[in-house]
């Protein structure tokens, strides 16, 4: 596994930008930080992967359409043992889901919720590691 975080419950597992500008994007982060990318075709379009070595852990994509006029922002995953009931959870102690539970092709399934504050971060459950 070139990425624990994406096997364990609690743990950030994933980096995920969501750019109006994807080629700039990749441009700019892979020439600050040394970053290698490797695209590849989602349902939304390119998605790049983000490696550092033989390590992935981050992917940019261009801003999808359920993200509305969301500007370029950068979110976590964390890994959770079951997305839905984890979501129920959420609500029961003041969250909100704002992205309810969704299938990834090939890759899982994954929700945003809301803390009881407003902070927003990603839940997700991997079926492919």
């Amino acid at each position: 596994m070139d990425n624990p975080g994406m096997e364990r419950h609690g743990l950030i597992g994933w980096n995920e930008l969501i750019t109006n500008d994807l080629a700039s994007a990749k441009s700019f982060y892979s020439e600050l930080l040394d970053w290698q990318l490797t695209s590849v075709e989602s349902e939304n379009g390119e998605y790049a992967v983000v490696n550092v070595g033989d390590r992935k852990f981050a992917g940019m994509m261009k801003t999808p359409p359920m993200a509305g006029n969301t500007p370029p922002t950068w979110s976590c995953y964390v890994t959770v043992d079951d997305v839905d009931a984890r979501c129920k959870r959420a609500e029961s102690l003041g969250g909100k889901v704002i992205v309810p539970p969704t299938d990834i092709p090939n890759g899982g399934r994954f929700s945003f919720i809301t803390d009881p504050q407003g902070a927003t971060i990603g839940l997700i459950t991997y079926t492919n590691n």
